[in-house]
């Protein structure tokens, strides 16, 4: 009879042993599939927060990256500025031709009417005007536009009279074309 007791003893324990290993392992993958989700998930959104800061429009601006361009567009902005707004009484057809090669659009426009004006009393009153870019920054360039803000010192003298030295702030945009820079665009600040 010893013997039958002993049998249905070790049946349960076995029992007993099995019931919990499987039960256990439906938790470690249940664990797993969630810590998998979580790291994919997580993946995920820093993916789309490295696209999103790559694609921000002060990325895109290549005047915080692109230091030659940069240079390259104040340079050609500046030097171009200095030379349309710099006229003597019987010099003032160097800058119209230089008004010609270096403005486009609406800033040819403008320069145009604002000269024909000028044109009237440069030559009965003497004017001299020397204009010299003090200061270009470029506000964003993007491929081959750019807005600029540029700081002039214009120096003007009619007749014999003393010279007047006169500041000027511009908002410039720009386009560049046949391997230059040209101005379409001029606004006073």
């Amino acid at each position: 009879m010893t013997a039958t007791r002993t049998a249905p003893e070790t049946e349960p324990a076995a029992t007993e042993e099995a019931g919990p290993a499987p039960r256990a392992s439906r938790w470690r993958t249940a664990a797993l599939a969630t810590a998998l989700t979580a790291l994919l998930l997580g993946g995920s959104a820093f993916f789309y927060g490295a696209h999103q800061l790559r694609t921000t429009p002060s990325a895109r601006n290549q005047a915080l990256t692109d230091t030659a361009a940069t240079t390259r567009v104040g340079g050609d902005v500046g030097e171009g500025l200095a030379r349309i707004f710099s006229y003597t009484p019987t010099g003032s057809d160097a800058a119209e031709r230089s008004a010609g090669t270096v403005l486009a659009g609406r800033a040819a426009r403008q320069y145009t009417e604002l000269f024909a004006q000028v044109r009237e009393s440069l030559v009965a009153q003497r004017i001299t005007l020397s204009t010299q870019a003090v200061r270009t920054g470029v506000i964003e360039l993007d491929g081959d536009g750019a807005r600029l803000l540029v700081f002039l010192d214009q120096v003007s003298r009619r007749g014999e009279g003393a010279p007047t030295t006169v500041a000027a702030q511009l908002t410039v945009t720009a386009r560049f074309q046949d391997d230059r820079w040209v101005i379409t665009d001029l606004r006073t600040r």
